[in-house]
């Protein structure tokens, strides 16, 4: 019978938050995968706990991921542990669950600490929608990319970012976004946490004297759809009525459908089009 990959969260600043199914987990399987051994090694001496440890990360993911589907396919059972907060979230552990699926091997969550969802909740921004994108792509193409997204997106977005690479990012989003409002948070859940509701303009100008440290977690206010909608409309009012309606009817659309169509581009009711129409025809 196949072992259980167990996804084991662990505190992100304090220790405190460790829970005790974890700690017992920890305790009876039989083997921990983490990704830094050595700062785990301090964790699990904290809690008296001796289980063999093996590395698994971002630079061995893929052999050491077949590795360790071997064994949980022979029997035993696995936790995965990361350096903070909870596996599969910014880091290796999701490709060790997809192969897992792909083996029928069980993997299950032992829920915990997680950095975005601290700081969504502690951020005053909307959390009842909202995007995780983690650390943005370093390479510049793929990070324009991203950002182009993030111009219509409505939702609240959380980031990662770290301290020597924050000024950068915050520059970046300023030009993409626009000035918004912005909550960046740091040592979550350590002595000194700390939670600055801001704007990204401010936020760039507290950081051009001075010093980031720690990792952070940004959350960024979504675009409003109210202005979404302005701009939509703007957009479709540069063209004529005229014009708006060979658009879609170039597409196949029924003359009927399309005046429809223009018309909630425009945000106006379906008998303007039709009187403008009538006008142009001369009817």
């Amino acid at each position: 019978m196949a072992g259980t990959l167990y996804l084991c969260a662990t505190p992100i600043g304090n220790l405190q938050d460790m829970t005790p199914r974890v700690i017992e987990t920890l305790r009876t399987v039989d083997i921990i995968a983490a990704e830094d051994t050595r700062n785990s090694m301090k964790l699990l001496n904290l809690f008296d706990i001796h289980t063999p440890m093996t590395s698994y990360h971002e630079y061995n993911k893929a052999e050491k991921g077949r590795q360790l589907v071997a064994k949980l396919a022979a029997g035993q059972d696995i936790a995965l542990i990361t350096d903070a907060g909870t596996p599969g979230i910014s880091d290796p552990g999701e490709v060790l669950v997809q192969l897992c699926h792909e083996s029928n091997v069980t993997v299950t969550s032992l829920p915990g600490p997680s950095a975005c969802i601290v700081a969504l909740t502690l951020s005053g921004l909307s959390a009842r929608r909202f995007c995780f994108e983690g650390f943005l792509p370093r390479e510049k193409k793929e990070r324009r990319a991203i950002l182009e997204e993030l111009t219509k997106e409505t939702r609240t977005v959380v980031l990662y970012e770290a301290p020597h690479h924050l000024k950068g990012t915050l520059e970046d989003l300023m030009e993409s976004l626009g000035d918004r409002r912005v909550t960046l948070c740091r040592e979550l859940t350590k002595k000194f946490e700390t939670v600055m509701p801001t704007t990204l303009l401010q936020a760039l100008t507290f950081y051009e004297k001075e010093e980031a440290r720690g990792e952070y977690v940004l959350v960024v206010e979504g675009r409003s759809l109210k202005e979404l909608r302005r701009e939509e409309i703007a957009s479709w009012q540069s063209m004529t009525i005229g014009e708006h309606m060979e658009h879609y009817e170039r597409q196949g659309m029924e003359r009927k459908e399309a005046m429809k169509q223009v018309a909630k581009d425009r945000g106006v009711g379906k008998r303007e089009i039709y009187a403008y129409l009538n006008r142009e025809s001369g009817d």
